[in-house]
């Protein structure tokens, strides 16, 4: 496994050499406390007020890769300008080595470290805390000091090549032996409506509820060989707006899966778009 996905005593031991970034609200960053040198980047910050399926001006929910231009494939990313000004807001350069966290098993800090991916932050320079804020604190310091940082000047550089696919790479993927399309959602939801020939895979399946972080590597091998989420295949992506599979995602990079694809759009652009839904277990 790569270290994409670190325990708080990977952390713990490189206070002075990441940048830690807290995705909790700021009220919880303020008034409970954080991990020493965190600075605080909401979730609501970096996060589109609306699906851009949903103000797709050309009515046909076309979502793209991210070498199109427009909104297609954008989902509920918050534009690349606003990510460089939050960066910039907190003193985080294209360079630094992050670390994010939440409180919520890490699915919004996986969100983030998704963000910064597609717009171009070295994904090996990224990193997810295993647990979350409140498995911290119970072996580590917190304090509620304000962390002290210069205003810098991030700058967006975003990748020719992305793990982002649209639409009709999905559709054509539903068709494909050696894609597995995958659905983190809950049971319910799927079995109201879900991309023809997808399984699920809950993204909570594969954490620990006690530790709060993930679950030991040989159960989830396990769990995702049962689904037939298999490493030799394209595993493709997809939610209702991309955070429980930016979780995902990052956990399956950890676990050094070749071949990721990650749809944007997700389940709210396929619905908008008219495409076919299958329902039922």
């Amino acid at each position: 496994m790569s270290e994409i996905v670190v325990p708080a005593e990977w952390v713990a031991d490189r206070l002075d050499e990441v940048r830690i970034v807290d995705t909790r609200d700021a009220w919880e960053f303020d008034g409970i406390g954080h991990v020493p040198g965190a600075v605080n980047v909401p979730f609501d910050s970096f996060r589109a007020d609306d699906h851009a399926a949903e103000d797709d001006s050309a009515g046909d929910g076309s979502g793209g890769g991210a070498e199109e231009s427009g909104d297609e494939g954008e989902g509920m990313l918050p534009g690349a300008d606003v990510f460089a000004g939050l960066l910039s807001e907190v003193g985080i350069s294209a360079d630094d080595r992050i670390v994010a966290y939440d409180d919520t098993h890490g699915v919004f800090a996986a969100r983030f470290l998704v963000t910064a991916e597609l717009y171009g932050h070295d994904p090996d320079r990224l990193h997810l805390l295993d647990g979350d804020f409140s498995a911290w604190r119970l072996d580590h310091e917190t304090t509620s000091e304000v962390t002290g940082f210069e205003r810098s000047t991030y700058e967006v550089d975003p990748p020719a090549e992305t793990p982002l696919v649209g639409i009709e790479e999905v559709a054509a993927a539903t068709e494909d032996p050696d894609t597995v399309v995958v659905d983190t959602r809950e049971a319910w939801e799927y079995e109201e409506g879900h991309i023809p020939g997808a399984v699920r895979l809950d993204w909570r399946e594969l954490v620990d509820d006690e530790t709060r972080g993930l679950k030991p590597h040989a159960e989830i091998e396990s769990i995702l060989g049962e689904r037939g989420i298999d490493p030799d295949k394209r595993v493709l992506l997809y939610c209702n707006t991309a955070r429980r599979i930016s979780h995902t995602y990052t956990v399956l990079r950890h676990l050094g899966y070749p071949d990721l694809a990650f749809y944007e759009g997700s389940l709210t652009e396929w619905k908008a778009a008219g495409r076919e839904l299958e329902t039922g277990a």
